[in-house]
Order: structure tokens, then C-alpha cells, then sequence
């Protein structure tokens, strides 16, 4: 009602200009107060050109008031303090928010959302309860009350931000130090993130699970991130992978998102990489010592082109072993990787494996 309030004296006012012969210098000072938007800037316009002898009746006449901007009346869109993102939204979880087919529990996980990780919230359930979003390679449904939207989502994106590298060659040398002469550390392959710790011009020093090296920052792309949900997806075993294998995978995959903690054997309160492995093998009557370097001397030897679902894949720089990850099917592994990203699945080569063993005789 106010908005056609304003419009109708707007229109009176007009009107008396044009029939009984105001000033248009006195019209301007009669709207001067009015909060309608345009007409003031209208009205400077309009004043000038009478100055300037241009016919002002006609161009008075046919002024009309602008409509109030529908953004006006809508929620604006904050803008994300990381790359990205139109709409953010961020777990606030202790350790990570299932991700669902469906706006139900009862629904089926697709994936999962770390804590503090970051997504794109694409709509919101007519009850208000569940948000679907995306993450990394994940759409599904979360519970609203388990994601930051908003300034909240934004404050805390400003808090958790990680920069990060993404490799975009085919290979990456990472070096033990900041110079082409310097030992290789280990192989990156193209689209891998690696967190950035220092900035040193030509170099980036970043870290490799527990590793640390540099980079040429020719070779990767600099943004800030969030980390992104994990993906479950349904494994390809291959023929002749046994039952105990299958179960072994499916049991790991449970703790996906859990947290990273050095020295660490717990899969809910973390654990770190050999301590992942051996606290999973554990359950299928393995015993392992909490070292990885002491894991990669036991078992039997397996190539890495025949590993098989529950072996044990070592990386390392040179020869010496420092992380282990379990293969789990289709060219993939599943570990406890860093603080950032926790317990992840990742390609087998997302950086150079050293040596496999095994620890399942069936």
C-alpha cells in the first residue's frame, strides 16, 4: 500500500508542473525528501536539460516511476570467501554428515561430508529439515541443522580455509627441496591437491600425508579450499576376490571421513595411517605393528600390478616406507591421510607407491 501511496503523489506532483506551470526547480525541491527511488537522479536530469533549453514538458510527461527491484524483496546470496561456491554451506559436525539419496534417514548414503567441509547448496526440503547440496563428486541430502548456510557458513570458511595446489600437468615432481637439483620426494598426477604451507615465489612447500616438499608453482593452480564430501560408490572387485576380501573393504569404507590423529588406532576418534590399517585387519585376525615401515617388511610380497582388494599399498620417499593405505578395488585405496582430509579413498597413484603386501591368504 505504501509503494502505491508514493506513486500517486508522484503522479499529482507531475501533474501540477505540467498544469499549472511550477518550476521544475521547485518540483525537485517538493520530491527532494521523498524515499522513492529514481525519481530524484530523474529529476537532476531533467533540470539540467532545461537549463540547457531542451524541451523538458515532453520528457516530464512521460517520467514514470521505477518498480522496487525484486531483489529487494528476496534473501541476497552471500558471497563465499572461497572459490566455487554461489550458495555455501559447511558441516558443522564433530566428524562427518552422511549424505543421503533422499530427504529421509532412512534413505541410502551416498557419501559423506567431513567436518568443516564445504558444499553447494542447491535447494531446501518444503519442511525446512533437509538441504540438498553437492560436494566434490557428491549430490545427495544432508540435515539442515548439520550445515552452516549464510554469514555462519562464510565466518567459518574465513576460519577453517586451507590454500591448496591443484597439479596441472600429467606429472609432478615433488622435491625435497625448493630447487630442480634438489631429490625427488615423490610423483604427483594431474588434478591432485596438495595443502600449501608456505608460499616461497617460484616454489610452494606443501605436504604429502606426512611428507613435506616443494613444488614448482609453474606446474599447480592456487586457490583456497574447503575439503569436499567422499564419495561411496559400489567397488568392482575383479573376478576371483573372495568373500573376506569384499568384507574387509565394505568394513573400512564404514570409517570414511573419520578423523586423522598421529599415534592414533581408533576408526571413530582416529587414528593415523598404520594405525588405520592394523586396527581394520585386526578384525579378520591380523596382527600388525603400529609402524608403517614395520608393516612393509611383513606378509608376503605382491607386485603393485596384482594387488587385490585388503592388500597393503606403501609409499614413501626414495625407499624408506612412512605411510601405508589399503587397496579396496578399481584402482583405488582407502587411507588415514592427513589432519585436513582424514580417512579419504584415493586413486593408488596419487603419488608413488614404493611396494604392496599381503596379509589375507584368501
Amino acid at each position: 500500500m505504501k509503494k502505491i501511496v508514493i506513486k500517486a503523489a508522484s503522479v499529482c506532483v507531475l501533474s501540477a508542473v505540467l498544469v499549472n506551470g511550477y518550476s521544475l526547480e521547485a518540483y525537485a525541491n517538493a520530491l527532494s525528501s521523498t524515499p522513492t527511488a529514481g525519481i530524484t537522479v530523474a529529476l537532476d536530469k531533467y533540470y539540467v536539460s532545461a537549463q540547457d533549453g531542451d524541451s523538458v514538458a515532453t520528457e516530464i510527461a512521460s517520467l514514470t516511476v521505477p518498480e522496487e527491484e525484486e531483489s529487494s524483496k528476496e534473501e541476497k546470496t552471500v558471497e563465499s570467501v572461497v572459490s566455487g561456491y554461489t550458495n555455501l554451506g559447511v558441516a558443522n559436525v564433530d566428524t562427518y554428515l552422511n549424505i543421503r539419496e533422499e530427504p529421509s534417514e532412512d534413505a541410502e548414503i551416498v557419501g559423506k561430508l567431513p567436518k568443516n567441509a564445504g558444499s553447494e547448496v542447491l535447494e531446501v526440503s518444503e519442511d525446512g529439515q533437509w538441504y540438498q547440496i553437492k560436494s566434490g563428486k557428491v549430490t545427495g541430502y544432508v540435515k539442515a541443522e548439520y550445515l552452516l548456510t549464510g554469514e555462519e557458513a562464510n565466518a567459518k570458511a574465513e576460519e577453517v580455509k586451507t590454500v591448496m595446489a591443484t597439479v596441472n600437468t600429467t606429472t609432478l615432481k615433488v622435491r625435497m627441496e625448493p630447487s630442480t637439483e634438489a631429490k625427488v620426494l615423490t610423483l604427483i598426477p594431474i588434478e591432485e591437491e596438495l595443502e600449501v604451507l608456505e608460499d616461497n615465489g617460484e616454489w610452494v612447500k606443501v605436504t604429502v600425508d606426512s611428507d613435506e616438499g616443494y613444488i614448482s608453482k609453474e606446474y599447480v593452480n592456487i586457490s583456497y579450499e574447503l575439503p569436499k564430501a567422499v564419495t561411496i560408490t559400489e567397488l568392482k572387485y575383479g573376478e576371483g576376490v573372495s568373500d573376506v576380501r569384499v568384507s574387509v573393504v565394505q568394513y573400512a569404507k564404514q570409517f570414511l571421513g573419520n578423523p586423522y590423529v598421529w599415534g592414533g588406532t581408533s576408526l571413530t576418534n582416529g587414528a593415523d595411517c598404520s594405525g588405520f590399517v592394523l586396527s581394520i585387519l585386526s578384525k579378520y585376525g591380523v596382527s600388525l605393528p603400529h609402524s608403517s615401515a614395520s608393516q612393509s617388511t611383513m606378509g608376503s610380497a605382491v607386485e603393485l600390478g596384482n594387488v587385490l582388494p585388503g592388500d597393503l599399498v606403501f609409499y614413501g620417499n626414495g625407499g624408506s616406507v612412512n605411510h601405508v593405505a589399503m587397496y579396496i578395488g578399481g584402482g583405488q585405496v582407502i587411507h588415514a591421510s592427513s589432519a585436513r582430509t582424514g580417512i579419504k579413498i584415493s586413486n593408488m597413484y596419487y603419488r608413488t607407491p614404493i611396494r604392496a603386501r599381503r596379509f589375507l591368504s584368501n
